[in-house]
């Protein structure tokens, strides 16, 4: 604490109000540090796992072990650590964990989940540990039972288990230390619930969340990181909620790599670490997308403070408001198409205007092909979207224009659509499928000319919030993964942030169907949809 309040440890201003905090949180005459159980916890987690800690490893270990004498309850309950990419979470976390299910931490059946979207994210900690009993099993088979599921310690029944998002089958009732990992991927809260339900009846319950910054904005980091902001500054005060934020402050600092350990306090203490990041760097002057990847994930300097974004994320989460679908029944409207392959996204949507809003009912097809390149991941819940209804996973070797067709036959029965519009090199492949079924199909140009002509009517309807789209995190990510840049005349184009794992399909369907806005009539008032009958 004092190295980081000299600055002779670099450190990000989130983490120097976290030392004010701490300080009056353990300053208190209530309160004590159990400093023969980090001792010892040291000692056997240094022995075990071959390694030696960090000092800021020493410094969490020791906060995991302040309680209140009074009733014997941990002063820190919920610890989130975000830090750069490669600097070493759950090489932590996977020690501290198996340590809590020890009789040294000295509560039974401490049981301990680890919790992530995807399996082999899960299983980082848990294979840690149990490579760790491999190694050691001559001595570790006397204490331990372990599968390559389960982690059962035999003298205090404790055991560790890793999760996936298939949070419907999980039950949390019976854990005692929960660990969420990659919590920037966490869209919503479903997962976090199942674990949580019933929790924190073991004594010394505890939630550990380890995260870097990610790409999905308005889900569970973001709501982490608020909760964070008003318990340094004092706004919230009887939390157990420990936030320790290792970040850059400024973009700049990213070029001079001594406030590297500001988000990678290990960076000086792992010379691969520091080669990769050196290397990053270099690359980033030829591939843009490098530039959004490390300053997101190895400095946690989220990708919308390096551009000038399309739209400031406020107003993007503005535009989730309910669509009043039994009003708009009936309404003309205009439909739009956008896809990159045929193999990859595609999005369609429909555009209104009713009592001085503009609504667009947004759909997204995805080729399964999209979701199998390990190169280029996905960085959004395409799954979750699938179950909501707002993707349709499309278990072929592309997404033929019948989908899209089919999608605006099955729209047609409610809406009349005055037309449906794309750019040359989608609409060429749709025509003749649309002409069959009777469907409409415009071109429209897609580039700067458009984008310079439309810009300021986007800017105005998201700035005046007279857009919503309903609950759509797809068209929400869509329009934060896009960005605006200036022409030397000062025209705005739109472009995409990061080309690969990001994508803007349906930002740039609602820019199409904003190209034939004159042609929507205005409702002003409600509409009122009879049934016709004929005898």
């Amino acid at each position: 604490m004092d190295n980081i309040r000299s600055g002779k440890i670099v450190s990000s201003k989130e983490l120097k109000l976290a030392m004010d905090y701490i300080e009056k949180k353990i300053n208190k005459k209530d309160v004590i540090i159990k400093s023969e159980m980090i001792d010892k916890a040291v000692e056997l987690i240094e022995k075990y796992f071959e390694i030696e800690f960090l000092d800021w490893e020493l410094f969490i270990l020791a906060l995991i072990h302040c309680y209140y004498k009074s009733n014997d309850m941990v002063v820190f309950d919920e610890i989130l650590i975000m830090m750069g990419r490669g600097n070493g979470k759950n090489g932590f976390i996977s020690p501290v964990a198996w340590y809590l299910t020890t009789q040294y931490h000295g509560v039974s059946e401490y049981n301990v989940d680890i919790i992530a979207n995807a399996q082999e994210q899960a299983q980082t900690s848990f294979e840690d540990i149990h490579g760790m009993l491999e190694r050691t099993w001559t001595k570790s088979k006397k204490f331990f039972y372990k599968t390559k599921e389960k982690i059962i310690n035999l003298k205090t029944k404790s055991y560790i288990k890793y999760n996936t998002s298939n949070a419907k089958t999980k039950d949390g009732k019976r854990s005692a230390c929960l660990i969420f990992d990659e919590i920037h991927e966490y869209l919503n809260y479903d997962m976090i619930k199942v674990f949580t339900s019933g929790f924190g009846k073991k004594k010394h319950s505890r939630i550990f969340y380890i995260t870097t910054n990610g790409y999905v904005r308005g889900g569970v980091l973001d709501d982490q990181l608020k909760l964070a902001e008003d318990v340094l500054n004092g706004t919230i005060k009887d939390l157990g909620f420990l936030p320790l934020i290792y970040k850059l402050d400024k973009k700049e600092e990213y070029e001079d790599p001594k406030m590297w350990p500001k988000a990678n306090p290990s960076v000086e203490h792992f010379p691969v670490l520091k080669k990769e990041m050196e290397k990053d760097i270099i690359k980033m002057k030829y591939q843009p997308h490098k530039a959004i990847e490390f300053l997101t994930k190895r400095m946690n300097f989220p990708a919308e403070d390096i551009y000038t974004v399309a739209v400031p994320w406020e107003k993007i989460i503005a535009t989730n408001k309910s669509i009043p679908y039994e009003e708009i029944e009936g309404l003309s409207c205009i439909g739009a198409i956008d896809y990159a392959q045929i193999r990859d996204f595609a999005s369609v949507g429909l555009l209104f205007k009713h009592k001085g809003l503009r609504i667009y009912i947004e759909h997204t097809f995805v080729c399964y092909k999209a979701l199998e390149i390990e190169s280029r991941p996905i960085k959004f819940p395409v799954m979750q979207m699938v179950d909501r209804g707002l993707i349709t996973l499309v278990k072929e070797d592309s997404i033929k224009p019948e989908y899209i067709a089919n999608w605006f036959l099955e729209q047609a029965k409610h809406y009349n659509i005055v037309d449906i519009v794309g750019d040359s090199y989608r609409v060429s492949l749709l025509r003749s499928v649309f002409t069959e079924k009777g469907l409409p199909l415009s071109e429209t140009r897609s580039g700067p000319i458009t984008h310079a002509k439309l810009a300021p009517l986007i800017e105005s309807m998201f700035a005046e919030e007279k857009i919503i789209f309903g609950d759509n995190p797809t068209m929400r990510w869509y329009i934060n993964n896009t960005y605006q840049e200036l022409d030397p005349k000062g025209n705005i184009t739109y472009k995409k942030i990061e080309p690969q794992t990001r994508k803007t399909d349906g930002f740039f369907g609602l820019i199409h169907a904003l190209t034939k806005d004159d042609d929507i009539q205005e409702m002003q008032q409600d509409v009122f949809v009879y049934d016709v009958y004929t005898y």
